[in-house]
């Protein structure tokens, strides 16, 4: 008399049964897919960039997708000494590391005054702060070289270092607000309690917990200032104190353009942010969703 229950599948060792199986919807792999054509969309100019850069204008000419017949490092060398990329990448790094230290010290403190402490016009002054990032630089170009030209400040790397703080502040304050923002209370009565002045509670307890969100508004201010043109051509016109984005306009010429140097000097100019960045990405993703969430 055979059994009315249904047997049970039997299941070989080290298999993973059929129901556990995790199955990949059509939805995924589009997404998928659409990530890896984005990913190649962007990188394949880089690359096509690096393989040129070691190429002769004939070359580049002849055989833009080909790999170079020889690989010398002439154009680099052209390109460091005949562009004076040492004094433009020491400027723009002076120019990029004050402001940073500007820009995250006053953001900071001008975000933890408005997400910690009570006053009438917090909001008020969030929404003023959040206005500059609808300002484009464009607009006030023609005010601010007048302005400094005035006052002394044209052809000086203060005059592009204080603009390069402003334009930097309202990021700056938007994501260290939601920072400061997510922060325990207890923390802060706690420290209260135990007799904290208001300098201490900010550089000791707040600023310390908010140190991911110093990270990445800090990564954001030195990539955008590093490559930022339109201020400092307008501002600087001694060669001595151009930063790298404006020397390397020095290779495109009103008659000829010396494209295998200019792509030499275009990869020196990008290895500093892109090592940066491909070393502190997924910091940069981790701050801005972890800002976006607490604020």
């Amino acid at each position: 008399m055979s059994s009315s229950r249904p047997e049970a599948a039997v299941t070989a060792p080290g298999a993973v049964p059929a129901s556990r199986k995790k199955k990949v919807s059509p939805i995924s792999i589009v997404i998928y897919v659409f990530l890896v054509l984005i990913c190649v969309t962007y990188i394949l100019p880089l690359l096509w960039v690096f393989n040129v850069s070691f190429k002769t204008n004939k070359e580049i000419f002849t055989a833009p997708f080909a790999l170079p017949q020889e690989i010398t490092f002439d154009n680099y060398a052209f390109a460091w000494t005949a562009g004076h990329l040492g004094i433009a990448t020491l400027n723009s790094l002076i120019v990029c590391v004050v402001a940073l230290v500007l820009s995250t010290i006053i953001g900071s403190m001008a975000a933890f005054g408005i997400a910690r402490m009570r006053w009438k016009g917090s909001k008020l002054a969030m929404t003023y702060f959040l206005t500059g990032m609808m300002i484009p630089i464009h607009c006030v170009l023609i005010p601010l070289f007048t302005r400094f030209a005035g006052i002394g400040l044209s052809n000086t790397l203060v005059g592009l270092i204080l603009p390069y703080v402003t334009f930097s502040l309202p990021i700056t304050i938007f994501i260290m607000t939601g920072f400061f923002t997510g922060l325990p209370n207890e923390l802060i009565e706690c420290a209260c309690m135990e007799g904290a002045n208001i300098f201490q509670i900010f550089f000791k307890i707040c600023l310390p917990l908010s140190r991911t969100g110093l990270f990445v508004t800090g990564l954001m201010t030195f990539i955008g200032n590093w490559n930022e043109l339109l201020l400092a051509m307008v501002f600087i016109s001694d060669d001595e104190k151009k930063t790298l984005p404006v020397s390397l306009s020095k290779f495109v010429g009103p008659y000829n353009t010396n494209y295998s140097q200019m792509f030499a000097a275009i990869i020196i100019a990008i290895i500093p942010t892109i090592i940066v960045y491909c070393a502190f990405s997924n910091k940069i993703v981790d701050g801005l969703t972890a800002g976006a969430v607490k604020g």
